[in-house]
């Protein structure tokens, strides 16, 4: 840890010294971003709460406030202050009350506020994690899903006891479950997430259901009789873990009830405000690398469930019914960008706005929020290049930005221009989307080195959206290039799936004809170029360089290098031998090896820095230590960034952001021509 910090700190005195009188942003300006999540509209459209997410330098923590603004843009103003995390506001049924989630006493708790008064009550004490809570109709409950940890089963062996004094080792941990660890989480608790009750008038949660199952996204029945809820409760759960059903529970006897049957996940149920239909996502599972994500609405009592969204060939997500009962408000991916739209249960697709996004600060990634009412007012996240996400408001396909969170900051740091650019593959001329990011102060009758950065996923889309890591390399005076190649999403199934069991395949054409598009334009130097990536894109890059030698310099981020060691050793053991591969491995073991980077390890002639959390359990440290190993035997020249404590998401804490890029930065630095 302290040689990390220690290049870290020589990384950000070096880029930091010549910038200090320069307008370019610096490594430190990571900790002066803000952004907005979750914007919640009240009832009668009058007001939003959203959660102001900020960073502490000192702490290196990302905490975050509760604020509210009039839907006109007029007395913005914070609920809570502190150096804490303030989320999930949820609005009561008349508008009067908020319930949140807040670690401010310790550990993360519910509590009520009382929008006229500003008086607080803490409503629980929790000693496990709770989803968010769901308002009851009449706003007297609560409904939310809480870890219940399994009860203890007899040991397996009994250990003779230890003499008195005597100091043994911690006793074995004994495992059975298939699951039993999760990126982000560790290693796993037994038990699962059940529904349980509170009263708004506090007291003890009442627990609902019992069954060794997580579930899900409860919502409440007109009647308050009764809760709706996504789960798998299927014999074959482990797996088949994306078999979701929709059920429901009666609050009196605790009956359960499946409201559907087929094969493949449904999930996330709405109720229509006159309590008849609901509304939910998922689709019919055919195995295949990417599904869409489709929405269906059924009668309350499960009957008639059809189709809705049948002929947009896009993703649906975060749905919520208007009041006409007839329509439903939801996002989209298109082309890099997310929109907001509403469709008519005659599946008939009406665009609002476009541009949410702004929640994923490191990279341009899709993540964005909005919440509507069902008089048709909208709030969501507003992100382009040029700012993470900020509030902004809409009615009838009219918006409005309302706040501006980093102006302070971009005022006096002058970011990289981001162009638009469409070209075609060299493998099929399929046309294939990107952007170019070009340093501040850019003049096209300059040489620059490129830099290729790769999204992972791979079933998911950069867009114009701000990107802290693209927009620190244009500061280091890099030309960037992202791009959706195929296997992207936000361009149809088709799309897609054109790397399904195919991965890596032709998406490598599709990222070196990107290149070539940009070289052609004039202002790239071909002596200068540099490819990076992470997860997805670690793959893609360490591909890449088993491919060509045209790159100076690669960084692999949390690669995948072995396809059978990730299948069996990465933490969702029952999904991606299914999905991503025609079987098990050591039933196609040519297949597997002739995906895997590791097979092409002697043509690599590239300087290739390994860069990976070493707790990550997505994409396990292990690969990139088999990469190592291989590069070093190959006589490749090779080192291996390890980051201490972090899992997958590499840049959940500040520093980990700064020290991702400073590491990328030095590597190229190193081998970059004058």
């Amino acid at each position: 840890m302290r040689l990390i910090m220690s290049i870290l700190w020589l990384g950000i005195c070096t880029l930091s010294l010549q910038a200090q009188l320069s307008n370019k942003l610096e490594l430190t300006d990571v900790f002066e971003m803000e952004f907005v999540s979750d914007p919640q509209i009240s009832p009668s459209g009058e007001h939003i709460v959203y959660v102001r997410n900020f960073k502490d330098i000192m702490t290196d923590r990302n905490l975050s406030n509760l604020w509210i603004v009039n839907f006109d843009g007029t007395n913005n103003h914070p609920l809570t202050t502190g150096n804490q995390n303030d989320f999930q506001p949820r609005w009561s049924p008349d508008g009067k009350k908020i319930v949140y989630k807040s670690n401010k006493g310790g550990s993360t708790q519910f509590y009520l506020r009382w929008m006229d008064s500003g008086a607080e009550s803490k409503l629980t004490n929790l000693v496990q994690s709770a989803s968010a809570a769901s308002w009851s109709p009449s706003g007297k409950y609560l409904a939310f899903t809480m870890f219940v940890p399994k009860s203890s089963s007899p040991p397996l062996v009994k250990m003779p006891a230890k003499p008195p004094g005597a100091k043994w080792n911690k006793p074995p941990i004994y495992i059975d479950d298939f699951k039993y660890r999760a990126d982000g989480q560790g290693y796993l608790k037994q038990g699962n997430q059940q529904i349980f009750v509170l009263s708004v008038d506090g007291g003890t949660p009442r627990q609902i259901t019992n069954f060794e199952a997580n579930h899900g996204s409860p919502q409440w029945s007109k009647d308050e009789k009764s809760l709706v809820f996504h789960a798998n409760r299927h014999e074959n759960a482990e797996t088949e873990p994306r078999n979701l059903e929709i059920y429901t529970v009666s609050l009196e006897t605790g009956n359960v009830k499946a409201l559907t049957d087929r094969h493949g996940p449904d999930a996330n149920p709405i109720i229509s405000p006159d309590g008849t239909k609901i509304a939910y996502l998922g689709n019919d599972e055919r195995y295949l690398g990417y599904q869409l994500t489709r929405l269906y609405v059924m009668n309350a009592d499960g009957s008639d469930s059809r189709l809705i969204s049948g002929d947009l060939d896009r993703d649906v997500g975060n749905i919520y019914w208007g009041a006409d009962n007839k329509s439903i408000y939801f996002k989209y991916d298109d082309e890099g960008d997310t929109k907001l739209a509403s469709i008519n249960l005659d599946g008939k697709v009406n665009d609002l706005t476009n541009h949410l996004g702004g929640l994923s600060l490191g990279r341009p990634y899709g993540g964005s929020s909005f919440s509507a009412t069902a008089n048709g007012q909208y709030a969501f996240t507003l992100g382009t290049w040029e700012h993470p996400a900020d509030l902004a408001v809409g009615q009838n396909g009219s918006s409005n930005r309302l706040t501006h969170l980093n102006d302070d900051l971009f005022a006096a740091k002058k970011i990289g221009e981001v162009e638009e650019i469409w070209y075609e593959s060299s493998f099929d001329k399929k046309k294939v989307q990107g952007w170019i990011c070009k340093p501040p102060n850019f003049d096209p009758n300059k040489k620059y080195p490129l830099l290729l950065e790769i999204h992972g996923g791979p079933f998911s889309n950069y867009g114009n959206r701000f990107s802290a890591e693209v927009q620190m390399y244009a500061a280091a005076g890099y030309v960037v290039l992202y791009t959706n190649p195929r296997g992207s999403t936000s361009y149809g199934e088709d799309f897609g799936n054109l790397i399904h069991h195919n991965y890596p395949g032709q998406d490598y054409d599709d990222l070196m004809s990107g290149v070539d598009a940009v070289i052609e334009k004039g202002y790239v130097d071909e002596n200068n170029l540099y490819v990076t990536g992470g997860s997805g894109g670690g793959v893609l890059t360490a591909w890449i360089v088993g491919n060509t030698d045209r790159f100076k310099a690669a960084v692999v981020a949390k690669p995948v290098i072995n396809w059978y060691s990730f299948v069996l050793y990465a933490d969702n053991p029952g999904t991606y031998y299914k999905y991503w591969f025609p079987g098990k491995p050591w039933e196609h073991l040519e297949h597997y090896m002739k995906r895997s980077p590791i097979s092409l390890v002697k043509n690599v002639k590239t300087p290739t820095m390994l860069l990976t959390g070493e707790a990550d359990m997505r994409t396990p440290i292990p690969e990139s230590e088999q990469y190592y190993a291989a590069l070093k035997l190959e006589g490749v020249e090779t080192a291996m960034v390890r980051i201490p404590g972090a899992y997958h998401g590499i840049a959940a804490r500040p520093s980990n952001l700064m020290a991702k890029v400073a590491y990328v930065l030095g590597w190229f630095e190193k081998y970059r021509n004058p």
